[in-house]
């Protein structure tokens, strides 16, 4: 079989965790960037011996694509990815999958339409810590799950905004800590829970002494049909990057995420621990170690879906859901409203 023919569009802070991971995958080919800011095109084209463009629609008029990878600002992931779509090509976007709850139901419509493949990045799924909670909480060695808190705060500083100023836009981003820094924690707290969420009340404020248009507070409550009600706590004011963490209180034990290692702790006194695998580093530069190595595990699980047909371990319509817990958060902090999603 041929390589799979990729190209990536958006040349900013996140690029390097896609273009190398497209380097790494053994049945993808990076044939081409995109950026409005030709330097910068240029300057990662040369870097990964690909062509630059600074229009994606020219570009894939020019080149013969099976996929592209979106890493633009959030108000550009559902136009720019339907427009692809319908020209056939296989769509895989950062989170968020978009701004407005009808783009992305929009855009998973179009997958479906063209019959193409389309994934939205929650890498952290990946982690072992994650997947060691997630293989307990199933496994029920825990028992039932009482409660659920999670919390990030972390530090974005005037430079933050100024790299990107679509970030302190309400439109360009679609909102600010939640969307853009607690969405990871939000989304593992909703898969390891492995239950349907019934509904948000939350308050979404700006706090800091930044001026922004965007929240950087945010709390609340997500209830699940479980019956679990669980807390979430997002800042992104804080002095430092704290690390995130997420806790289970169970009946049998609790089981705790803090970074990157999972603690599960049982009541007759026993644990189990898991920590990232040395082996498994990928140096993809000077980028933010928070943002985990698990981007190619994703890369490498979208592309063997496509050249297998085997099942994506992040269905769309998982994503989704994160999408809508998110989507609900804004709608309850806006209109101070519980929001029912069941």
């Amino acid at each position: 079989m041929n390589k799979i023919r990729v190209a990536i569009i958006g040349c900013g802070a996140i690029f390097p965790m896609h273009a190398i991971s497209i380097k790494l995958c053994e049945d993808t080919e990076l044939i081409a960037v995109c950026d409005t800011n030709i330097e910068r095109a240029n300057k990662k084209a040369s870097e990964f011996e690909c062509k630059a463009y600074t229009d994606y629609k020219e570009m894939i008029e020019n080149e013969a694509l099976d996929s592209v990878h979106i890493c633009l600002p959030h108000y550009l992931h559902a136009p720019v990815a339907i427009y692809c779509m319908k020209k056939g090509l296989n769509v895989l976007t950062e989170k968020p999958m978009a701004t407005k709850r009808e783009d992305a139901v929009a855009m998973m419509e179009t997958a479906k339409e063209y019959g193409v493949k389309f994934a939205c990045i929650f890498q952290n799924r990946f982690n072992h810590g994650n997947k060691l909670i997630k293989s307990v909480l199933d496994s029920g060695k825990l028992g039932k799950i009482y409660g659920a808190k999670c919390s990030v705060t972390w530090h974005r500083d005037e430079a933050y905004y100024k790299s990107g100023e679509w970030r302190a836009k309400l439109y360009e981003g679609g909102g600010g800590v939640i969307i853009n820094q607690a969405i990871h924690t939000i989304d593992a707290m909703r898969y390891l829970m492995n239950s349907d969420v019934v509904r948000v009340e939350s308050t979404v404020a700006t706090r800091g002494k930044l001026d922004i248009e965007v929240e950087d507070t945010a709390e609340g409550v997500i209830e699940f049909e479980n019956g679990v009600l669980a807390n979430f706590h997002a800042i992104n004011y804080y002095s430092k990057d704290s690390q995130i963490s997420l806790e289970f209180d169970c009946q049998n034990g609790t089981a705790t995420l803090l970074g990157d290692t999972a603690t599960i702790r049982f009541n007759d006194g026993t644990t189990q621990v898991s920590k990232p695998a040395e082996d498994e580093i990928v140096n993809y530069g000077n980028v933010k170690n928070y943002w985990g190595m698990c981007h190619l595990k994703q890369i490498s699980d979208f592309y063997n879906h496509i050249k297998t047909g085997e099942p994506m371990y992040i269905p769309v319509e998982s994503a989704f859901e994160t999408q809508d817990v998110v989507f609900a958060i804004y709608e309850s902090g806006r209109e101070h409203k519980r929001v029912y999603l069941k």
